[in-house]
């Protein structure tokens, strides 16, 4: 018998039995099912998955209503949660299988490049970005409240198939912190969730050679590293004249007249647009020849006026100006070697 228009109670192990039967229903169809499961006492045990919780628990309408959601998530009761770009999708299982849809906006572009300006030369690795091994200055930026990667509530919208009439019931509160938990096992998908590439925040995606303090302080790279980095043949200069092999006979040497220096390239979106052409290539190419990621490429050709750059970015943009097509195209393939060692 029902009471006020709700269902009767149905024990966990009834629940769990006819959504485990459900679910393999879905699988015979072709879909492909994702359950939370929770091992130990703790939702969540690593930085992301802590950090997106607490996140949530900060927000007053959120912490007196998330606590509906612990017991069903511990018990098993998310019995699929995927995550895409800007959505989450799961079935809870309750009284019966509730269909639970969570939009979540993207990251502002001016939050996401105040981020990675801030931890531009913090985080030296994807290991230690996805492992959260960074220092508490990066912690404190990456989850601050309003500033951070998470999103606040009225960036997350929430609909779910039950009855309550609640704006976050406790099947949405047990996806939200499944979300939590499937963190734990897959730290990148928060980026995703963002819209936002995770690898632009890893120093190790700028180039791997950084001259400029060296070159202050009066140190030289050998000639041939710096072939190996940019793929280019430089003539070694400071090789001794006693070790070239004596001419048998008189040359002749025919003066080539030296060209007319041209202005260094001046990174703008068509400018490197047009580069980009010129040598070729196609975003993932170039984007691998300057040594960034292919979205930084998108985002650099969309920008009309000039680029304020990393250093390492315009040094590599004015050396690939530099390259003609079919230097170019070995040039990738080495620089790929180059960041393996």
């Amino acid at each position: 018998m029902s009471h006020f228009g709700w269902k009767p109670y149905v024990p966990v192990a009834k629940r769990r039995a006819r959504a485990e039967r459900e679910m393999k229903k879905l699988v015979k169809q072709g879909r492909q099912i994702e359950p939370v499961v929770i091992g130990g006492r703790g939702i969540a045990r690593t930085f992301w998955g802590e950090a997106w919780c607490k996140h949530l628990e900060q927000y007053s309408d959120y912490a007196n209503r998330l606590p509906r959601g612990r017991t069903y998530v511990r018990n098993g009761s998310v019995c699929h949660l995927s995550i895409g770009e800007g959505k989450i999708e799961a079935v809870v299982s309750g009284s019966e299988l509730y269909q639970v849809a969570i939009k979540i906006e993207p990251l502002p572009t001016t939050r996401w490049e105040r981020l990675r300006e801030q931890c531009t030369g913090q985080i030296g690795s994807l290991l230690e970005l996805l492992q959260g091994r960074f220092s508490d200055q990066v912690m404190q930026i990456v989850a601050h409240r309003d500033q951070g990667l998470f999103p606040n509530p009225t960036e997350i919208h929430m609909q779910c198939s039950c009855p309550d009439w609640a704006d976050l019931c406790k099947h949405l509160a047990a996806v939200l912190y499944g979300v939590g938990a499937r963190l734990d096992q897959q730290p990148e998908l928060l980026f995703r969730l963002r819209g936002v590439d995770h690898q632009e925040l890893i120093t190790a995606d700028l180039d791997p050679t950084r001259v400029a303090d060296g070159a202050r302080k009066g140190r030289r790279l050998a000639t041939e590293d710096l072939s190996a980095v940019f793929g280019i043949d430089l003539d070694d200069e400071s090789t001794p004249a006693s070790r070239k092999p004596p001419a048998t006979r008189k040359q002749t040497v025919s003066k080539v007249p030296t060209p007319t220096a041209e202005p260094p390239f001046a990174p703008t979106g068509p400018a490197i647009a047009r580069l980009r052409e010129r040598l070729g290539m196609n975003k993932s190419q170039f984007a691998r020849l300057v040594g960034v990621s292919p979205p930084t490429i998108t985002n650099w050709e969309r920008k009309a006026g000039a680029l304020d750059l990393h250093p390492d970015h315009l040094k590599c943009l004015r050396r690939a100006s530099t390259l003609t097509e079919r230097q170019a195209a070995t040039r990738p393939g080495r620089a790929s070697r180059q960041r393996d060692r």
